[in-house]
């Protein structure tokens, strides 16, 4: 129950929202800490993944459809 949470919760940062602030040596854009945090073994962790592969597939799919009319 606790990593579904966790993984609902790290879906919704991935997908959007209010930017966050920023800290003042921080140069990694929120997708590529994204990314890494998929890539990590933290349990529940491949959910953000997958959420960033729906999202790059909503968009693509977007692209196209706008590209037709």
């Amino acid at each position: 129950m606790r990593s579904a949470m966790l993984m609902l919760c790290l879906a919704a940062a991935a997908c959007g929202g209010k930017p966050s602030a920023r800290a003042a040596g921080d140069t990694l854009t929120t997708r590529q800490r994204d990314s890494v945090l998929g890539a990590s073994r933290i349990p529940g962790a491949s959910g953000i993944t997958r959420a960033m592969q729906a999202q790059d597939s909503l968009n693509a799919h977007t692209a196209r459809t706008d590209s037709i009319q």
